[in-house]
């Protein structure tokens, strides 16, 4: 089992915070290794149950890594504990963003990427609050750095996000914007968003305006597909779109 610890400086007067994730499962591919992607679950949740759906997919060339949040008090639940990428309120622009958890997670995502060799594109994926955590992964990636001002170390090749939404979106188009660099890896980078249309946990509305935000903050390489009548889940159709997608934007060979 691996465990990790992840500590980040912080300017808030409490110092630093240890966030201890849980144990991590790793989908080997079956075909040559021509991609890696960490994929995270829901609030709630881990990363084996996704581990169990992803290596059934037709995709031979990935390699799979779903590691478990951290267990944390959760506002949105009164306080309770349970696991969780960062802490988080009602959701709504109004609600305070937990930087401080953010990027303690985006690291130690980051962190699994940055071993993978040279020749392998990388990328993030997430359902609910682990697309949340993934659409995080994107601004961090092409504004270079996390919100704390360190440097963000991977260049990302594909981010998909289900029934999710995007933390930190107030002011995000400015910080793109002051930057040529930023503006041009947000424009190239292939982002897949999905959401249902009757999802009661992550409200549809919630997930179409993370899409705007982020195609106005110049996020145009973005495809947002809508499932009429589908709650919070995931269908066999949703997951046939993304190994489509993930098969065209990454150039797999024979997944199909």
């Amino acid at each position: 089992m691996s465990y990790s610890h992840y500590t980040m400086a912080s300017g808030s007067r409490t110092g630093r915070r240890t966030f201890e994730f849980g144990r991590t499962y790793v989908v080997r591919p079956k075909g040559k290794h021509q991609a890696t992607i960490v994929w995270l679950h829901g609030l709630g949740d881990n990363g084996s149950s996704w581990s169990q759906l992803l290596e059934s997919l037709p995709l031979p060339n990935i390699k799979w890594i779903c590691p478990t949040a951290p267990t944390r008090p959760v506002a949105l639940l009164g306080g309770f504990p349970c696991t969780a990428w960062f802490d988080t309120g009602e959701l709504s622009e109004e609600s305070p963003d937990d930087w401080e958890g953010l990027d303690a997670s985006a690291a130690h995502i980051a962190n699994f990427l940055s071993t993978e060799p040279s020749d392998v594109k990388v990328g993030i994926g997430g359902f609910s609050m682990g697309a949340a955590m993934a659409l995080y992964s994107a601004t961090a990636c092409a504004l270079g750095r996390y919100g704390n001002g360190i440097p963000y170390p991977i260049n990302l090749r594909a981010v998909v996000g289900l029934s999710g939404w995007l933390p930190g979106s107030r002011g995000l188009k400015n910080k793109i914007q002051v930057s040529n660099e930023a503006a041009r890896r947000a424009a190239s980078l292939p982002i897949l968003l999905s959401h249902g249309t009757c999802d009661d946990v992550v409200p549809y509305k919630i997930g179409e305006k993370s899409a705007h935000s982020l195609n106005i903050a110049g996020f145009w390489n973005l495809t947002f597909k809508n499932y009429e009548g589908i709650g919070h889940y995931t269908v066999p159709k949703e997951m046939d779109e993304v190994c489509n997608w993930l098969t065209t934007k990454l150039c797999l060979e024979g997944s199909r």
